[in-house]
């Protein structure tokens, strides 16, 4: 019975001195019990803070968020022009079909916008210069007849296009310029917006509203039109002349948006400075 007791005395002390070893002061550490630094923790860094996974993200962009900002392009350029421009107010700043009370404010903001305004101011100059049409002479006073028919008759022209005929077939009279446009891929889309436009659903259609339109203004021109210079020839070749100069505004339209954007940012740049 002693023996036993002695026994278990014994057992006991020796199974607590490992943990009175380990926790007495400048004990020895056993060999199997020796720490061994963490795998997962790099070197010259604390224990207890975790690897900062932020900084790859922050210096190389994902490729989603790239792919986000080139989408974006058109779109930033065209909200350049969510203001209506008064060069080129028919340039489309928005997918959303216009109501027929918007096509008659763009009929009449086209009649007075810059290019216009321009353009009939050139015209005149041009055919003052080559005398035509004969019946208005020379002089300042023909000069005045020859700007104010060139406005009349784009007037005219707008009306008939870009209200009334857009209206009654639900086109769309605006101009939609391309992203990033070439030269070659910019001259045959201007001259096919003569003959190509959408409609109010956003489908291509006939333009038939931009070939008629021109083509009723300068038939309605012929009532204030000089009497020698009323004939059939020269009412169709006044509307040539129509197309080829619409065919040219598609062209400077088709680069508006760009020469816009880069007329912003010297201004912004300007005020930063």
């Amino acid at each position: 019975m002693i023996l036993i007791i002695l026994a278990a005395i014994t057992s006991r002390a020796f199974c607590q001195q490992p943990s009175s070893q380990s926790s007495a002061p400048g004990a020895p550490t056993p060999p199997d019990q020796a720490q061994t630094p963490s795998p997962t923790t790099p070197p010259g860094q604390d224990q207890g803070t975790p690897p900062d996974q932020t900084k790859p993200q922050e210096q190389n962009p994902s490729i989603a968020a790239q792919a986000e900002n080139a989408a974006l392009e058109p779109v930033r350029i065209f909200n350049l022009l969510e203001k209506k421009s008064i060069v080129f107010p028919d340039i489309a700043a928005t997918e959303t079909a216009l109501t027929p009370m918007q096509k008659f404010k763009l009929f009449v903001d086209n009649t007075i916008s810059v290019h216009t305004i321009l353009a009939a101011m050139a015209g005149s100059a041009l055919t003052q210069a080559d005398n035509a049409p004969t019946g208005f002479g020379q002089g300042w006073g023909a000069y005045g007849k020859r700007f104010s028919t060139s406005m009349a008759r784009d007037a005219s022209g707008e009306f008939f296009g870009t209200f009334i005929l857009a209206s009654a077939l639900h086109e769309d009279p605006r101009f939609f310029p391309l992203y990033k446009p070439a030269f070659k891929s910019s001259l045959k889309y201007s001259v096919r917006c003569l003959f190509i436009t959408r409609n109010d659903d956003g489908e291509r259609v006939k333009n038939i509203s931009g070939l008629a339109g021109p083509l009723m203004g300068e038939a309605l021109a012929n009532v204030y039109w000089p009497d020698r210079n009323r004939s059939v020839l020269d009412t169709l070749s006044r509307y040539g002349v129509d197309l080829l100069s619409h065919a040219a505004g598609n062209m400077v339209r088709q680069y508006w948006p760009v020469i816009f954007a880069k007329v912003q940012q010297k201004q912004q740049l300007g005020d930063h400075h």
